[in-house]
């Protein structure tokens, strides 16, 4: 199995909980109303006969460029970007693959009737906080878990289970070292100040979070700042200097689907695509998670930011399309187009 594994005994009492309880406080996760559910502090909620969590990760990153890279290399026809982790198969069923293989395993072992669920980012449990008291890493300054030999690019699944496991860290054991020392690479690359101060996200202001989450018009402040970004954000792990020696993967499910076209794809592409080319294109994606009203405001935001040569042949083509969608009944849709209108013409 490629999983990375780590245990935890479910007697243990997690700090990072009550951090949470502050930043909700503080309004930084905007609409994500699901966080605040008190389960997500609590796992004796979700399962009450919770005795131990499986932590496991697997790797995504592939061999393609980085967004900060790429960016850089883009020529020719206005390109988006869309994160990394979405390029393949949903994530979600990926992860729930090897789970539940791995519960199997588990029921194959021991003879008594046991309880396990597996989670993949699926329901009301903490992935993060399990992974840094099982021992599988630290919470950087970009707040997502950084192992030293993976980096962050990994998916996390955790398995709540009444068996009685030998947990990975011992009771006098504390979890890895914070190795993010005085580096600040991932605060600085952030275009619009997302991470307000180390350890600490608004994601209000987090272009995953704008481009994901939110339904309705995005603030014209973050727009700019957006610059191609159409589903989800790499900048602060593409900075990240743990993840420039992160391995590859060559696991094909993470490969970018329907060839390269994942991988910067066409924004006309994108803006032009109907509902029904929406659902067929993006099934058994996670992409899907935006819906088509918000992978459309994405990319119309996107081609207000590109540069288009006046003599491009693309330009009167972008400029048709900008001009049919700013009709649109979906307001952020129409909103969105006028406003990629206003900057390009």
């Amino acid at each position: 199995m490629d999983l990375i594994f780590a245990a935890w005994c479910a007697s243990r009492h997690f700090p990072s909980w009550d951090v949470s309880r502050k930043w909700l406080a503080r309004g930084y996760a905007g609409e994500m109303k699901y966080l605040e559910d008190p389960r997500r502090r609590n796992p004796h909620l979700v399962e009450g006969q919770l005795r131990s969590a499986i932590v496991c990760a697997l790797s995504y990153n592939t061999g393609h460029a980085y967004s900060v890279d790429a960016a850089a290399a883009t020529t020719g026809e206005p390109r988006g970007w869309i994160s990394r982790y979405a390029w393949g198969r949903d994530y979600h069923e990926i992860m729930w693959e090897r789970l539940n293989a791995l519960i199997e395993t588990l029921q194959r072992k021991f003879p008594e009737p046991i309880v396990a669920r597996a989670y993949a980012d699926t329901g009301p449990v903490a992935e993060r906080i399990f992974a840094k008291h099982a021992g599988l890493g630290w919470l950087g300054k970009n707040t997502l878990l950084l192992n030293e030999s993976l980096g962050s690019w990994f998916f996390l699944g955790v398995i709540l289970t009444s068996l009685e496991l030998t947990p990975t860290l011992a009771a006098t054991e504390v979890p890895p070292a914070d190795l993010c020392g005085n580096c600040r690479q991932c605060l600085d690359a952030c275009p619009t100040e997302a991470l307000v101060e180390p350890y600490v996200l608004d994601a209000r202001r987090c272009i995953s979070y704008l481009t994901i989450e939110l339904r309705g018009n995005i603030p014209e402040e973050f727009r700019e700042a957006m610059g191609r970004h159409v589903f989800g954000c790499d900048i602060c792990q593409d900075v990240c200097p743990y993840n420039r020696r992160a391995p590859v993967t060559q696991l094909e499910d993470f490969q970018p689907r329907e060839g390269e076209a994942l991988f910067q794809p066409s924004l006309e592409w994108l803006a032009g695509m109907s509902e029904k080319e929406f659902r067929a294109n993006f099934r058994g994606s996670a992409i899907k998670r935006a819906k088509w009203k918000g992978l459309v405001r994405n990319a119309c935001i996107a081609l207000g930011n590109c540069e288009i040569a006046a003599g491009a042949p693309e330009r009167g083509r972008i400029v048709a399309l900008l001009q049919q969608l700013s009709g649109s009944p979906e307001p952020a849709i129409a909103e969105s187009a006028q406003w990629a209108l206003r900057r390009i013409q």
